[in-house]
């Protein structure tokens, strides 16, 4: 076969490309941040568990629900109600950002867009609201 070193060369080079970013991070798994919710209440929304894992799913829900239907009320699924609201719901218990939000989307490396119509929770300010209470 004609130029078969150079071929399987090129083989050798374009795979090894192709997998450098698994074998760099062979043994290197990152551990999962310890989060500081800062809750007031003992219950979030909903579950722990489902609000770990769709949390955004539900975040777009209430964003349709609300622009598109006008409806302000969730009801969970053991029939409890809340107001509809990041700012007013959600951060009224997760009020540390930087402690909460930030940790977990710094760890899977997204960049939700949360911030870019809603303001950011200031935590000083909250907390001493609280501790007037």
């Amino acid at each position: 076969m004609y130029n078969s070193s150079k071929i399987i060369i090129g083989i050798i080079i374009f795979l090894g490309l192709i997998t450098y970013p698994f074998w760099r991070n062979v043994g290197k798994a990152a551990t999962p941040p310890k989060l500081e919710v800062g809750t007031l209440e003992k219950q979030c929304v909903e579950s722990t568990p489902y609000m770990k894992s769709s949390h955004m799913q539900l975040l777009v829900q209430w964003r349709d629900d609300v622009v598109r239907q006008g409806k302000r009320v969730y009801v969970n699924s053991s029939g409890k109600t809340f107001n509809i609201s990041l700012q007013n719901t959600c951060t009224n218990c997760h009020s540390k950002k930087t402690q909460f939000c930030d940790r977990c989307h710094t760890y899977v490396e997204s960049a939700p867009k949360c911030w870019d119509c809603h303001i950011e929770p200031k935590e000083q300010e909250q907390q001493a609201a609280r501790s007037d209470k």
